[in-house]
């Protein structure tokens, strides 16, 4: 977050009240920071009409958007701040996740910021949210913002991977998470938690094998676990104290320790998926983003390339 110059606020056109507006002027006043609130907007109805020309057509979605940033510009005004400069874009855009996307690569944007709701689960698998596309496809970290207040001496929960202590890839998205944590936490005067979750005992194993000691191998794993992320933890100068290693799939134990310690913010790396396959498992951060009261902050690995880049 140091290098925090240029933020895209993704605007609700449904609401006069815009949490992620809010939150990004937080982050951005002690930087100096410059915001660009963003809409896009589309109507199927000005595409496929037959009785208007081109130009007509045209000039109704010109139309359209005037209206859009006129209520932009009247929106903003209750959002003020001289210490930071609010622009504002509105653009025509049918696919909303690209044309954000889009717009934050080429406007070298450091963090897109957007409100986020409860997703319809059986719906997200048809029609994937917007805010799993951009945790996807964004190539900068994406901070989604549930409507409450970040309280000064909160707590930031850090979701690290410490199973694979070879996985350099791992290692250094491990560096990157606690780093974000770490600058934000001494903007906030918040404290930094580690969270890691370990497989249980397999069940075919103590099935197949009438000698295996489920209860010293799962202790053993554990132990590995509590281990690798007090390591982490020291080298980043947290104390163990704020270190959670918990049994579970990490999209159950993430929520679970964030409730319990009352986060204000969880962050995590995550990965593009595209396909099928990203329909039906998705990604951690999409199942996590469900489960949480507070803010999720999405990030990817160093040399991450979105799909929607040009080369």
């Amino acid at each position: 977050m140091k290098d925090l110059k240029k933020l895209l606020v993704v605007i609700d056109p449904t609401s006069d009240v815009q949490p992620a507006l809010a939150r990004a002027i937080e982050l951005a006043s002690p930087h100096g920071a410059d915001i660009t609130v963003f809409l896009s907007i589309f109507d199927f109805s000005y595409e496929m009409t037959s009785i208007l020309s081109g130009h007509e057509r045209e000039a109704m979605r010109e139309g359209v958007i005037s209206q859009r940033q006129a209520w932009l510009e009247e929106l903003l005004m209750g959002y003020t701040n001289e210490k930071v400069q609010i622009d504002s874009e509105v653009i025509w855009h049918n696919r909303p996740f690209e044309s954000i996307i889009q717009y934050a690569i080429s406007g070298n944007f450091d963090i897109i910021v957007k409100g986020t709701h409860l997703h319809d689960k059986l719906k997200s698998v048809i029609f994937t949210p917007t805010d799993w596309h951009l945790m996807r496809k964004a190539p900068v970290p994406v901070l989604l913002v549930k409507d409450h207040a970040w309280p000064v001496a909160g707590k930031i929960l850090c979701a690290v991977n410490v199973g694979t202590e070879e996985d350099d890839d791992h290692q250094t998205l491990n560096g990157k998470i606690i780093e974000y944590a770490k600058d934000l936490a001494k903007q906030f005067n918040a404290q930094v938690h580690l969270i890691n979750s370990y497989p249980g005992t397999p069940v075919n194993l103590a099935i197949e094998l009438p000698d295996f000691d489920a209860h010293t191998y799962g202790e053993t794993i554990r132990m590995q676990h509590e281990q690798r992320i007090s390591y982490l933890a020291n080298s980043f100068d947290i104390s163990s104290d704020f270190c959670h290693v918990k049994e579970g799939l990490p999209e159950d134990v993430i929520p679970d320790v964030a409730r319990q310690i009352d986060a204000e913010l969880v962050i995590l790396g995550t990965v593009g998926r595209t396909g099928f396959s990203a329909a039906l498992i998705g990604n951690t951060a999409e199942h996590v983003i469900d489960s949480i009261n507070c803010d999720l902050l999405a990030i990817k690995p160093d040399g991450y390339r979105s799909p929607l880049e040009k080369d």
